[in-house]
């Protein structure tokens, strides 16, 4: 089976012109400008240029200020989802679906999971163990390498340091990196954006935190879970 997620609603096509803030950006459509949610805090600069032909859906409730999420960006001859909500949705299907090799065999799995204080994306199970697996959304790729984070995390930090501590405490703790796009044939921590990223991941990996990244396809309105991509945490 091949894991897919739908973006649901109706879908429209827009011209970027300008982000204000980190979760707003202008796109015109037909001639009007709108002011359109972005749901994405990294910095996306290769893709976010003015011009760049992008994908919003409609999401219409009294409680937004805006009328519309911008989910995707036409970017190389591909579709991008830009959505950092996408991945959880993706992987918790694939979960389900048996379709992540290394992560297959639980028969238990629970999104949302507290440990001390930071709360992970997902706790799995079975007969065995335990195991606790954060998802992160990729959307950076430079000659074919695909990097995390593309702007400074503290909150990426801390979930790196508590899964070491979790692996310390019994848990199996993976992180998995889901790219969201097809031109990446490997992925690396972003050592130039955040070093510090890079250096507790390679850490967290010494001390048995399991790392992974997969591609995900953006088609019509599916988002597909792809292939396992190469990771490498050694430096040159």
């Amino acid at each position: 089976m091949v894991s897919f997620i739908e973006i649901e609603g109706s879908t429209v096509r827009g011209v970027f012109r300008e982000r204000p803030n980190r979760f707003l950006a202008l796109v015109e459509v037909e001639n009007i400008i709108l002011q359109v949610f972005l749901p994405n805090p990294g910095r996306m600069r290769e893709l976010l240029t003015p011009g760049t032909e992008v994908i919003l859906r409609e999401e219409l409730k009294e409680t937004r200020k805006t009328n519309y999420d911008l989910v995707g960006v036409f970017y190389n001859a591909q579709m991008i989802s830009v959505d950092s909500r996408v991945p959880n949705k993706l992987v918790l299907e694939a979960l389900r679906n048996g379709d992540i090799e290394e992560l297959s065999e639980y028969d238990l799995i629970k999104p949302e999971y507290g440990f001390g204080h930071t709360r992970f994306d997902f706790f799995l199970a079975n007969e065995r163990e335990r195991c606790l697996l954060e998802v992160k959304s990729c959307t950076l790729v430079k000659d074919g390498i695909a990097m995390f984070p593309d702007a400074k995390t503290e909150r990426g930090r801390r979930h790196m340091r508590d899964l070491a501590k979790a692996r310390r405490e019994g848990f199996r703790a993976c992180v998995l990196f889901i790219i969201q796009r097809t031109d990446a044939r490997v992925f690396a921590p972003n050592d130039e954006t955040d070093p510090e990223f890079g250096k507790v991941l390679r850490d967290a990996a010494l001390e048995g935190v399991e790392v992974y990244a997969y591609y995900s396809e953006f088609v019509g309105n599916k988002i597909i879970l792809k292939e396992k991509v190469t990771v490498k945490l050694k430096q040159h």
